[in-house]
């Protein structure tokens, strides 16, 4: 007789770093799993890579391959701040759509964890935290068409397709976070700073929620099986952080030389607003989950995860 085989976890978006974080989250607890992402990224090793784009992708190849992989669990952290309608769309509701088509063949609904976003809410008022009972109104075509995504899996859920959970996360640090939002580009001016040629750093007047993204992975972690099927989940740190606070903790953890670092305080074109802020209680009650990683500590990681060379370049 054999050993039963340990379902297998399918990441989609595995080369992005939510997606290489809850990859290394369920790999860690033994699950195996399915990375998934378009491009096969070099010298990856450990998981069982698929390079496939899911937006594309024949919802009964899909099925096939995800059945072939004995995968019980799905996440879909694909997608991201992509410019114009078009790309929008294509990321996180086709895709979205198409994977929905997939898991419906399977035998019995399959959980989906669907990583979904705070800036589904829209703008929200200074002091406000936002609940899931909130009306989502949002502003942007990435904020539109993730919740289109989400509603997707909800609807899909109400009608036995899949047993899904969206997770609506807010804005990320960490390691491996250098390639969104603005505290990735304020790492990359650091790694290039010097006294002759400063990093222009914009503070401006705003307060955000922002979250490790090792606690994003853990939450998903949870989800994959909580009773949470067809629920919102907003995760976040619950705490709107000053911009300037969070570019101080930056600034310590890089360590420049005199001189490689200009501040200067003024309005910043966000896509989310100048004030988010997750309440974060529902995620506590039926995950079990609370985020564990202090902001300083996050933000050294990914100071130290964004080059080999842990200083900022001496003149």
């Amino acid at each position: 007789m054999t050993a039963e085989r340990e379902p297998a976890v399918a990441v989609f978006g595995a080369t992005g770093c939510v997606g290489r974080a809850v990859a290394a989250a369920f790999a860690r607890v033994g699950r195996p799993v399915v990375a998934v992402a378009r491009r096969r990224p070099s010298g990856r090793a450990g998981s069982r890579f698929l390079a496939l784009d899911a937006a594309a992708a024949d919802p009964a190849v899909l099925a096939g391959l995800l059945a072939d992989a004995g995968v019980d669990t799905v996440v879909n952290a694909a997608g991201g701040w992509v410019t114009g309608e078009t790309a929008n769309e294509r990321a996180h509701v086709l895709l979205v759509d198409n994977l929905l088509a997939a898991l419906a063949r399977a035998p019995r609904p399959l959980r989906l964890v669907q990583i979904g976003s705070v800036h589904e809410y829209g703008p929200l008022p200074v002091g406000t935290a936002a609940d899931e009972t909130r009306v989502p109104r949002p502003v942007s075509a990435y904020a539109r068409t993730k919740l289109a995504g989400g509603e997707s899996v909800l609807r899909a859920t109400r009608d036995g397709l899949v047993d899904g959970v969206v997770l609506r996360a807010v804005n990320l640090c960490g390691p491996g976070t250098t390639d969104v939002g603005f505290l990735g580009a304020a790492v990359r001016r650091l790694r290039a700073a010097t006294p002759d040629r400063p990093a222009e750093l914009t503070v401006a007047d705003a307060r955000r929620d922002f979250l490790d993204v090792r606690d994003l992975a853990a939450a998903v972690l949870a989800a994959a099986t909580a009773p949470v099927a067809g629920q919102v989940v907003n995760v976040g740190r619950g705490e709107a952080v000053p911009v300037a606070h969070l570019l101080d903790l930056l600034i310590a953890a890089a360590g420049p030389p005199p001189g490689a670092v200009r501040l200067r305080t003024a309005p910043v074109d966000s896509r989310g607003g100048d004030w988010t802020l997750a309440d974060i209680g529902r995620a506590a009650r039926l995950l079990g989950w609370r985020p564990t990683t202090d902001l300083p500590e996050s933000i050294k990681d990914m100071w130290d995860a964004s080059g080999a060379d842990h200083s900022v370049e001496q003149p």
